[in-house]
């Protein structure tokens, strides 16, 4: 998250912010940042119609800024994006005061937010996420035959960069066609972990390794599945480092941690991070902190199911 503008009177919290999400790590700060009430100013596209001196009447769309009240926010991991709708409360030539319209914030889009009072907790996430050493510390490679998720996990959320699927005929004497299978499948996974999509060749696979992990941040990567799939996984590229002298895949192989998981669906991470062999391996990261408190807040539930808990919108009115 960069910091453009910060304009809040120390007097009685009220003013401004102007940031842009960089990372998407930086939309899941933003979208706790926002609250109803709160004014959003970013550009935006509207559809605005003119008439003409006969009386006929043409649209066309104009990008515009406006400051949005706002009503409702949505937020969408996959696309990385938050869908932001609210009333405008700003003189507009083209928008008239109170208008609803609705607008999509994503990366790398500027924005300024306002509030009536900025609490200590959002002051402080926005020094967290303008923080440039708050990155993903662990990679997760969660799969199965013909199924894989790619995630990076870092302080506050696990970001899903892509999902592969493939079908691998079955086992049959004298047929090579599952070998061939399995070994596109493990093909499809490293073109992802390159570029996000697929149709590469397993050589862009150390691209990813020098463009989107820092081994100086990054301790860890799991490699988590049911059965032998993770072995053969991790051998099939420690194969091609090996052959084309990969000197980044070479120097970090030890970061890579073999790890049991049910499946290789998303969810089967959540048992990978809870798992207490895990625990001890990333006890140094961020992740860990998270899944460490959680298990606190679960058994504090179960030790004492007496206390109550009461979210930001209960305690708000007081």
């Amino acid at each position: 998250m960069k910091l453009l503008k910060k304009n809040i009177s120390e007097k009685d919290g009220t003013g401004s912010v102007s940031l842009r999400a960089e990372e998407p790590e930086d939309m899941w700060h933003v979208f706790n940042l926002i609250h109803k009430g709160d004014t959003l100013k970013t550009t935006t596209v509207r559809k605005v119609v003119k008439e003409g001196a006969t009386g006929s009447t043409s649209s066309q769309r104009m990008r515009m800024s406006l400051a949005l009240e706002i009503d409702k926010i949505d937020f969408d991991p996959a696309k990385c994006l938050l869908r932001i709708k609210g009333v405008n409360v700003e003189e507009n030539p083209h928008v008239r005061m109170g208008a609803s319209h609705t607008t999509d914030l994503e990366l790398n889009k500027d924005f300024t937010l306002k509030k009536n009072c900025w609490d200590l907790m959002s002051i402080e996430r926005i020094e967290t996420a303008c923080n440039v050493a708050k990155q993903a510390d662990v990679a997760a490679v969660v799969m199965q035959t013909g199924l894989a998720h790619l995630c990076l996990i870092t302080g506050h959320m696990t970001v899903i960069r892509a999902k592969i699927e493939s079908s691998i005929p079955r086992k049959r004497p004298g047929n090579t066609s599952h070998a061939k299978g399995v070994e596109r499948f493990y093909d499809n996974i490293v073109q992802v972990l390159a570029y996000h999509h697929k149709q590469l060749s397993l050589a862009h696979f150390t691209f990813f390794l020098k463009r989107h992990i820092d081994f100086n941040l990054v301790k860890c990567v799991l490699v988590a599945s049911p059965g032998f799939v993770k072995d053969d996984f991790l051998k099939y590229m420690l194969e091609y480092a090996v052959r084309t002298d990969d000197k980044v895949l070479l120097e970090n192989k030890a970061r890579f941690i073999l790890v049991h998981a049910s499946s290789g669906h998303k969810h089967a991470l959540d048992e990978v991070l809870a798992d207490a062999k895990v625990k001890v391996q990333l006890e140094d990261t961020k992740a860990a902190g998270d899944v460490k408190c959680l298990d606190t807040f679960f058994e504090m539930l179960h030790t004492d199911q007496d206390r109550a808990y009461y979210g930001y919108n209960v305690r708000r009115p007081s």
